[in-house]
């Protein structure tokens, strides 16, 4: 019989193609989310019967346990953005990493993959990075010889990084950007998954950083972005200050109204995330150190952002028809 893995968020974004691959290597897959009816897709990425989302909250050890009975593997991809209810930062990153790794030990489990991010520090300045440490070190502390992937900035088909500002810049001629000189090193969410995949087939553990082959600074990036979808637009550097007024206020819209209002534009801690730079260390271990090679991202970006161009999945055509005038 073939070995299971259980993904815990595996049909978020960088779950989902961990879980394609799991399932293009032979594994049963099961992916454990909090909205089953949300994740139904995924049972496309194998033959039937083979991928199968069910029910779980990282937050009930029941759930947990549940979720991971006769699992072979273990991968755990749930992260947050969110400060504040009931699956915050400290719910989400720190506790319930915890207690995935924890369940993982005391069911013997062979091998746990957890997905964290560049920049996770106990002593960070962000409630963000903090939270990230914590988890690390309580997956560590359940689970030594678990394998700790820190990705930089994440770029895919389904990404909230340039698909977010790509579709800012079709509705207005200015760009705003918190933060443009600080460094980014975009690394494809296909080799995360790859990284992840690897992992596990090798044994390996311990910390590795993940980055693209390209380090560039925000602003950088979102020129980058503007090339490909063929706007011109002015990309306006917002002063750090600026910036935690304007995300101070967004929070205490969101608190003022219990929730009902979610500030998914700024926070106060992302603007402070966004003062440090997100690449790979010198001395860390990398996507070379599991095999992986990394996806330049002009390689990948040009296919999933031609909807944000003028003239969409036409723009080709147009530029050809131009070039026949000229000639």
């Amino acid at each position: 019989m073939s070995k299971l893995v259980t993904i815990y968020g595996g049909s978020g974004f960088v779950g989902r193609y961990i879980a394609r691959r799991m399932a293009q290597a032979g594994w049963r897959v099961r992916v454990a989310v909090r909205r089953p009816n949300e994740a139904l897709f995924v049972r496309s990425y194998g033959a039937v019967g083979q991928v199968e989302p069910i029910l779980c909250n990282i937050r009930n050890d029941l759930s947990v346990a549940a979720a991971m009975a006769g699992a072979d593997a273990v991968v755990n991809c749930v992260g947050t953005f969110d400060r504040g209810g009931k699956n915050n930062f400290d719910a989400v990153q720190h506790l319930g990493a915890g207690r995935i790794a924890a369940m993982a030990a005391k069911e013997k489990v062979a091998a746990l993959v957890h997905i964290s991010a560049i920049g996770a520090d106990e002593n960070g300045a962000s409630l963000y990075a903090r939270s990230k440490a914590k988890g690390e070190a309580a997956v560590l502390a359940a689970f030594p010889k678990a394998l700790i992937l820190r990705p930089s900035v994440i770029f895919g088909p389904e990404d909230q990084f340039f698909n977010r500002f790509a579709g800012m810049a079709t509705m207005s001629p200015v760009l705003p950007v918190v933060g443009g000189a600080t460094l980014f090193q975009p690394v494809y969410v296909d080799d995360v998954a790859q990284a992840a995949v690897r992992g596990i087939s090798i044994g390996a553990k311990g910390v590795f950083e993940l980055g693209g082959p390209e380090v560039a600074s925000f602003a950088s990036l979102m020129r980058k972005m503007l090339g490909v979808i063929q706007r011109r637009r002015w990309v306006m550097n917002v002063p750090f200050f600026a910036a935690r007024i304007m995300a101070g206020v967004l929070d205490f819209a969101s608190a003022l109204t219990g929730g009902l209002f979610t500030n998914g534009i700024l926070t106060r801690d992302q603007v402070t995330s966004l003062r440090s730079d997100n690449i790979v260390g010198k001395k860390a271990k990398t996507l070379a150190d599991l095999g992986v090679s990394a996806t330049p991202m002009d390689h990948v970006i040009p296919e999933y952002l031609w909807p944000y161009r003028p003239t969409g999945q036409y723009a080709a055509i147009k530029n050809s028809a131009k070039n026949l005038k000229k000639s």
